[in-house]
């Protein structure tokens, strides 16, 4: 495996004592099937990002090629070994590839043991490297869960494999856009599975989260959570249900007796509306929908997915691998754009 380049300091823009200001980002390819080579060549081939961060590309050095040519875009695609510098220009596409063979032929657009193995060797690269100091963050392109677990890795996504390798007891995925800002209490689960799988810890460790990261990374001096109820009108005083009453509001007074400022159980048709006018900082979805639909309205192709409680800084582009539209050239960067401005904000920040 190739060692971890440098933090170069012979960079351009240094501050007024010689020193490169702008972080050096990790950006893993993601799922090479997919369409995270795409939106990576994009985003890497303007230049506003360049004055914000010096990006690494960590993936498959021959697919990152190739799909600049496909492409057809003015980038020259350098690999980068051992401690090499970070190329200077903004016209050059730097990519540390961890991979000991090239990957064989593969079909885009498919879900397959090889590629998925790949997308998991790339992350694994970026936090040994994050740990290590040698980036000051990473940046996830989309990787394909079906091929993951083809690969023997089985985890439901990102966030419970960076929390196995960075050996984190508690984090959560909080994803932003526009005025809002959501943490989530579960994800991908059904909806009548919903009822028992809200418990009052899960809420409590939701809302802690959520303070975490309004107070460490936004330096919010006290943030304000609004907690989402789960019923119509917050369950009417139990006539459209107890789930309030018997486990979010005790969530929400077991938070606030630690000095959180968090809301009671607040109906959420109202809700997200007075986040977006900033009453709160942030707010506790219980599930997938009840915060994904209000952020894809003020703000679809642009959320960005932060994982709160990292000893490493993550933030992820909030789509998938979109192997409908693999090798179209259609693929929207906007998401992985703000996902790297986050990250280049968090790591100038912390």
């Amino acid at each position: 495996m190739k060692t971890q380049p440098n933090k170069p300091n012979e960079q351009n823009k240094p501050n007024k004592h010689g020193r490169e200001t702008r972080p050096l980002l990790g950006i893993t390819m993601g799922d090479p099937a997919g369409i995270g080579p795409e939106v990576i060549a994009k985003v890497l081939a303007g230049r506003a990002l360049h004055r914000l961060c010096r990006p690494l590309v960590i993936g498959s050095f021959p697919v990152m090629q190739q799909t600049v040519k496909s492409l057809k875009l003015k980038l020259s695609v350098v690999r980068v070994e051992d401690h090499e510098p970070m190329p200077p220009r903004p016209n050059v596409l730097a990519v540390l590839d961890p991979l000991d063979h090239p990957l064989g032929r593969f079909s885009r657009g498919v879900a397959a043991a090889e590629t998925g193995a790949a997308s998991v060797l790339f992350i694994k690269k970026a936090v040994e490297l994050a740990q290590l100091g040698c980036i000051d963050g990473m940046v996830t392109a989309p990787i394909n869960k079906e091929a993951i677990n083809m690969a023997g890795c089985h985890f439901p996504g990102h966030t419970e494999l960076l929390a196995d390798l960075t050996k984190t007891e508690e984090s959560g995925m909080m994803i932003i856009g526009g005025p809002l800002r959501i943490m989530f209490v579960t994800t991908h689960v059904a909806i009548k599975d919903l009822p028992s799988l809200l418990t009052q810890a899960k809420i409590e460790k939701a809302i802690r989260l959520a303070h975490l990261a309004l107070r460490n990374l936004f330096g919010v001096k006290k943030p304000r959570v609004g907690v989402a109820a789960l019923n119509p009108h917050a369950g009417e005083h139990g006539l459209f249900g107890d789930e309030e009453a018997r486990v979010i509001l005790p969530a929400a007074r077991a938070a606030q007796a630690q000095g959180i400022r968090a809301s009671d159980p607040l109906s959420a048709d109202t809700l997200f509306g007075k986040a977006a006018r900033g009453e709160y900082d942030a707010v506790v979805a219980l599930y997938h929908d009840q915060g994904l639909i209000p952020l894809k309205l003020v703000a679809f192709g642009t959320c960005v997915n932060l994982t709160v409680g990292l000893p490493i800084i993550r933030t992820s582009v909030d789509h998938g691998t979109a192997f409908d539209i693999v090798g179209k050239g259609i693929a929207d960067p906007g998401s992985l754009i703000e996902a790297v401005k986050l990250a280049a904000t968090l790591a100038k920040r912390c």
